[in-house]
């Protein structure tokens, strides 16, 4: 096994990537390299986890995330940490200490925890922890050689809530994703066209509203 490379890493700013087709955040990382000798490259990997029990939540907030953890009452027990997402980026060489865009890819899909998490949150930051792994490219006696990012590098950052809010508004606005199965989606294509109902939005709504209606 390839040694462990002495380095530290900062989470210092998480943002919207204002240019990208799909939702995407992007995390600059600050990098400091405790060894003298120069990084050729940094194959940088990290999982991004959420821990929901950093955190207090209003009583709207408790609704939305009943489903994921049931009844406050019950919270001291369901509030675990989960993995919202892996990321990955290529460093270029430095000495000393740099800093990097990490991608974020993101999804609105319900089906995910992730998603589920961040639509119940109103307002506050996302208590997130960054895990950091990957393989460190240095100059060896015949050429490079290679070490590893120590197994426990690791930095927590809270993260705006209306950071999340803006990216998904600025891709989906006024709009989620919901995952059906081809059975119900069939069925409800019928629904509409039955009913001459322009869009799919439409004919959940006059669902709804027959099954509301006493």
């Amino acid at each position: 096994m390839s040694p462990a490379y002495a380095m530290t890493f900062a989470v210092l700013e998480v943002r919207p990537e204002p240019y990208a087709v799909t939702p995407n955040l992007s995390a600059r990382i600050g990098i400091a390299a405790l060894a003298e000798e120069p990084v050729h490259a940094i194959a940088l990997r990290a999982q991004v986890r959420i821990e929901p029990f950093r955190r207090g939540y209003s009583d709207a907030e408790g609704t939305g995330l009943l489903d994921l953890f049931g009844p406050r009452e019950r919270w001291h027990e369901t509030q675990k940490s989960f993995t919202w997402m892996h990321c990955a980026t290529m460093v270029p060489g430095f000495s000393g200490g740099v800093e990097v865009e990490l991608p974020m890819p993101c999804t609105y899909d319900f089906e995910v925890t992730g998603s589920k998490y961040l639509h119940a949150l109103r307002e506050g930051t996302v208590p997130l922890i960054f895990l950091f792994s990957g393989t460190v490219f240095i100059r060896g006696e015949t050429g490079f050689a290679v070490q590893q990012v120590p197994w426990d590098r690791e930095d927590k950052f809270d993260m705006p809530v209306a950071v999340w809010r803006d990216l998904m508004d600025t891709h989906y606005p006024n709009s989620g994703w919901v995952r059906l199965c081809r059975e119900n989606v069939e069925a409800l294509a019928a629904y509409k066209s039955s009913h001459g109902l322009l869009g799919f939005d439409d004919a959940i709504a006059k669902l709804l509203t027959e099954e509301s209606a006493p």
